[in-house]
């Protein structure tokens, strides 16, 4: 049982703790290397990296709580509220991970070195939208991966 909490913490751990370095890191890449584009060099596989990290660091933590669950309670749970934040926190991760960052991907490559590109470029506006929604889902993602740790702090 200690294994299964441990691994379930661990998990939660691993996926906030990244998003958390990650929006610490992002913004001093941009503000500290030379150019735009350098720095989305370097945050967009980081981005990737990270989202990995919470699909496998999802599965893990679902896998531990309901083997948690059935060995304590006789029922996995798997619509239990903290299982259902995690769904949602992987939802939004694979949205973010396989139709935003693509999107992303594109536009960067099109436009070339970003800072060259006007604001009134379509292109530009499309990237900083999508930008925004990638922002906007990790924000997700860290919110409900707080109550889930709320909620895992309770159970124990």
């Amino acid at each position: 049982m200690t294994f299964l909490r441990f691994l379930m913490l661990l998990s939660l751990i691993v996926w906030l703790g990244g998003i958390i370095f990650f929006v610490i890191l992002a913004p001093t890449l941009f503000s500290v290397l030379p150019t735009r584009h350098l720095a989305g060099s370097v945050v967009a596989p980081m981005l990737t990296k990270l989202h990995w990290m919470g699909i496998f660091s999802g599965a893990i933590f679902l896998i531990s709580s309901m083997i948690y669950s059935r060995s304590t309670n006789g029922v996995a749970q798997p619509f239990a509220v903290r299982h259902l934040l995690i769904y949602f926190m992987l939802a939004l991760t694979l949205v973010s991970q396989f139709g935003i960052s693509p999107k992303l991907a594109v536009l960067r490559a099109s436009m070339g070195e970003i800072d060259s590109v006007a604001v009134t470029n379509p292109a530009r506006a499309q990237f900083n939208a999508l930008h925004a929604w990638s922002t906007r889902l990790e924000s997700g993602v860290l919110l409900l991966g707080l109550a889930v740790v709320y909620l895992t702090a309770r159970r124990f």
